[in-house]
């Protein structure tokens, strides 16, 4: 049977470095060969993490949000509308700088929504599902191709696999999401008994020799967990937790008799979510929580940039390319890592 790694089962090898300043770390990851992404971070296609503001936020940054489908047709396009008319008029990009992703299913509506979403300004569609190696997700991609043609940067996800990165990418896929069940809030593992570990699934899809890019979604909690799935292979990292609670996340302040401040944060094949979104539940495979307000987004997002820069030169590597070539993992004990976390305060 074979041993399956996640995050916190490895760290990476520190190595001598001439890089003297973070500065010297290019970051970057390329979309496609006509976009690049300044920061290797998309926001995760959630209702209680990615709608315009959120959006607009990271295409400032240089990464890119994926605008959440738990909406009217009208309404998710409209989201998208906003966030490239702000990008061009307050920020003076032009059409080939704006990057905008919005998601939508494989069943119903999902071809004019993915229409409307094109024309509204989004150049990139996630076709955002839970379990992506699947024959619906197969037609679907097959069908936006068609559709939408070869501009269209596709999606898809998730996946766990090597198998079915390699299917999703010959069915048309620019970049694939893997991770199945590692995300916060997810219980997918639990209900279904399904899933490989976060860090495993990176490792494994990177053995491909498909162009599609790797997108490490699920897991990822720290700063120090991003440079891991890029080390791994990963080309770019997709946040939900991390960016959620956020000034720039949907939905109100919560106040508590304390003074507190909290947001909601929810799976959306909880309960809760499929509940308000359609009026019924067929499956629970997430949860539905609130988490600590945590103020602006750039607070966020500066401090992952910083990190992931730091955690590039920690390995001598200048660029994302030279990390992959560079990295050296080690697997650690669980009092490695106790050791690893800052263990002052602990008994």
């Amino acid at each position: 049977m074979k041993q399956a790694l996640t995050y916190d089962d490895v760290l990476l090898v520190p190595q001598y470095s001439d890089i003297k300043s973070r500065k010297e770390v290019n970051i970057a990851a390329e979309l496609n060969d006509k976009r690049v992404l300044q920061l290797p971070v998309i926001s995760s296609p959630m209702d209680t993490v990615t709608e315009s503001e959120m959006a607009y936020t990271m295409l400032q940054y240089g990464g890119l949000g994926v605008i959440h489908r738990y909406n009217t047709v009208l309404e998710q396009a409209g989201l998208v509308n906003e966030v490239f008319n702000s990008a061009m008029s307050e920020l003076g990009m032009s059409t080939q700088e704006i990057n905008i992703a919005a998601a939508v299913g494989v069943s119903g509506d999902y071809v004019q929504r993915a229409t409307a979403l094109w024309e509204n300004g989004a150049n990139i569609i996630c076709v955002d599902v839970a379990h992506g190696h699947h024959l619906l997700v197969k037609d679907a991609l097959y069908k936006l191709r068609m559709e939408l043609g070869d501009e269209l940067h596709i999606m898809p996800g998730n996946i766990a696999t090597l198998e079915g990165f390699n299917d999703l990418a010959d069915w048309g896929a620019n970049s694939v999401r893997c991770n199945v069940g590692g995300g916060s809030i997810c219980s997918t593992r639990i209900q279904t008994g399904h899933g490989i570990p976060g860090l495993q699934t990176i490792f494994d899809c990177a053995e491909s020799d498909r162009d599609a890019k790797i997108i490490a979604d699920g897991g990822i909690r720290n700063s120090g967990d991003i440079v891991k799935a890029l080390a791994a292979g990963a080309d770019f990292v997709m946040l939900g937790s991390m960016l959620a609670g956020t000034d720039a996340s949907p939905g109100f302040i919560i106040e508590d008799t304390n003074d507190l401040k909290y947001k909601l944060y929810r799976g959306m094949a909880s309960k809760e979510a499929q509940i308000e979104w359609r009026g019924e539940y067929s499956s629970n495979e997430g949860i539905s929580t609130r988490i600590p307000y945590k103020g602006k987004v750039d607070l966020v997002l500066n401090e992952i940039k910083n990190g992931i820069a730091s955690g590039l030169s920690y390995s001598g590597a200048r660029n994302i390319n030279q990390l992959w070539d560079k990295a050296r993992f080690v697997k650690q004990t669980n009092a490695g890592l106790g050791e690893s976390k800052t263990h002052i305060l602990g008994k």
